[in-house]
């Protein structure tokens, strides 16, 4: 069992320099609560909305890091698909819950990874 993702979420980017963590926000728009904050589902991936900068990005793959001859820069996560794999047997409006073993995958090559889900009570699957 894995641990359900709610706002505050700790995210991390192997690719970001330390510390290299930023917290997941969950819009609380028709939403569940688990311990009095939002539950998160696989839809929140969106960049700035749902994942904030990282900080500064070293990246090879990044466009930015190779304009700047391979030095870091400011980090802008670029998230086009949801949370993989998610909880598809735990729905939240239809849509699968995010548990804390799910990853999101930048276009920069980053694969962004939850090392705390903001709550260590409610577990699925």
């Amino acid at each position: 069992m894995s641990f359900q993702v709610v706002h505050g979420a700790i995210l991390r980017c192997p690719f970001a320099l330390p510390p290299g963590v930023t917290s997941l926000i969950v819009l609380p728009s028709n939403r569940l609560l688990t311990s009095g904050v939002p539950q998160a589902t696989i839809l929140d991936h969106k960049a700035l909305l749902n994942i904030p900068s990282f900080g500064m990005c070293s990246s090879p793959s990044n466009p930015g890091v190779i304009a700047a001859l391979g030095s870091p820069v400011p980090c802008l996560p670029i998230t086009p698909a949801p949370w993989v794999p998610g909880s598809p047997n735990v729905l939240l409006a239809n849509i699968p819950q995010l548990n804390d073993c799910s990853c999101c995958t930048c276009v920069n090559g980053g694969i962004i990874s939850i090392a705390y889900a903001g709550q260590s009570t409610v577990q699925i699957p």
